[in-house]
C-alpha cells in the first residue's frame, strides 16, 4: 500500500454486537386480581386412615358387652395413631382428627356398658328381688311368689307373665303397661317420614306405658332408666334399638322426673310375626326383670 492510499472504510452492513434477550414482563390487565399459585393438595394420610378404622371398629365392639376387651384394645390404638398422624407433614389431617374423636366417645360408651354389665351381674348374683306386682283389684304379690290363679307358677316370669295393666314397682320406678298393639305398622309409618316399613316376616309392636319416679334423688332421674324389650316364645330377646323408630306419641325418655312425677308414652319395636312372646320390663337398672303378657 502506498503512502497516498487511504484505509478502506468499515463495511456499512456489519451486524451489531450480540446482546442477550431481556425478559418481557406482562402486566395483568387493570382491575384483574393477581392469581396466587395453587397449593399442592395434601397427600393421603395412610396412618390416619388406619387410626380411623381402628377407632371405628373399637367403638362398635365397645358397645357389645361380650366384646368390651376388643374395643378397649382398639380404641387406644386408634387414639395414639390419630395423634401421630396429625404431625405428619403435607398429609391430610381429618382422618386422624376424626379417629381421636371417635376413640374418646367410644371409650366413654365402653365404660357405661362395662358398669351396666357389672351392676347387672352383681344384682343377679347378690341382690334379692325388690319388685312388687299388683294386678288390678288383686292384692300385691312379690315377684317370685305363687299367684292365686296359677298355683306353682311365679308371677312376672315368662311362664306366668303379669297381665297388661299390672303395676310393677321397683326401688325407684313404678311401671304400668297400659296397652300392647301388634300389627301397628300404619301408626308407626304415619308417625315419622323416616320410619321404614318392617322387614319381611316382622311387624311393628306398639307399647303404651306409664312410668312414675318414686326415688329420693333430689336431682331426679330420666325415664330412660326404665327399659322395655320383647322376648319371643323361643326365648330370643328383641331389643328396641335393633331398628330405630319414632313411635307416635313417643315416651319422652330424656326429660327429668322428680319424686312422684309421671310420664306416659309409646315405644315401637320391630318383632317377628306372629306376636307370641312377652314384654320384658326393667323398672330401673338395679331391679329384676318382670315379664308382661302381650294380650
Amino acid at each position: 500500500m502506498t503512502d497516498t492510499q487511504q484505509p478502506s472504510p468499515a463495511p456499512q452492513n456489519q451486524p451489531p454486537a450480540y446482546q442477550p434477550a431481556q425478559p418481557v414482563y406482562q402486566q395483568p390487565p387493570v382491575g384483574q386480581p393477581v392469581q396466587a399459585p395453587l397449593k399442592p393438595k395434601p397427600a393421603r394420610n395412610v396412618l390416619g386412615i388406619i387410626a380411623l378404622i381402628a377407632a371405628g371398629v373399637g367403638f362398635v365392639f365397645a358397645c357389645i358387652p361380650g366384646a368390651l376387651l376388643v374395643g378397649w384394645l382398639l380404641l387406644p390404638i386408634g387414639f395414639i395413631l390419630g395423634i401421630v398422624s396429625l404431625f405428619m407433614k403435607d398429609k391430610a389431617k381429618w382422618q386422624g382428627l376424626t379417629a381421636i374423636i371417635v376413640s374418646v366417645i367410644g371409650t366413654i360408651v365402653g365404660f357405661i356398658v362395662f358398669f351396666a354389665v357389672v351392676a347387672t351381674s352383681f344384682n343377679n348374683a347378690f341382690g334379692d328381688s325388690d319388685v312388687e306386682i299388683s294386678d288390678g283389684d288383686t292384692s300385691v304379690v312379690e315377684e317370685g311368689e305363687e299367684s292365686a290363679g296359677d298355683a306353682g307358677a311365679e308371677v312376672g316370669t315368662r311362664e306366668n307373665p303379669a297381665a297388661i295393666g299390672s303395676t310393677i314397682e321397683g326401688d325407684d320406678w313404678t311401671v304400668v303397661i297400659n296397652s300392647v298393639t301388634p300389627g301397628a305398622t300404619d301408626q308407626v309409618l304415619a308417625a315419622n317420614q323416616f320410619n321404614e316399613s318392617p322387614d319381611a316376616g316382622t311387624e311393628y309392636l306398639l307399647i303404651n306405658y306409664t312410668v312414675t319416679y318414686t326415688g329420693d334423688d333430689a336431682e331426679g332421674q330420666m325415664p330412660a332408666w326404665v327399659t322395655l324389650d320383647y322376648v319371643t316364645a323361643d326365648g330370643v330377646t328383641v331389643n328396641s334399638l335393633d331398628k330405630l323408630l319414632v313411635a307416635p306419641d313417643a315416651m319422652d325418655t330424656t326429660s327429668v322426673l322428680y319424686a312422684d312425677a309421671t310420664a306416659t308414652g309409646n315405644t315401637a319395636i320391630q318383632v317377628p310375626s306372629p306376636v307370641d312372646g312377652v314384654i320384658a320390663v326393667n323398672p330401673g337398672m338395679m331391679s329384676d326383670t318382670v315379664f308382661v303378657a302381650t294380650k
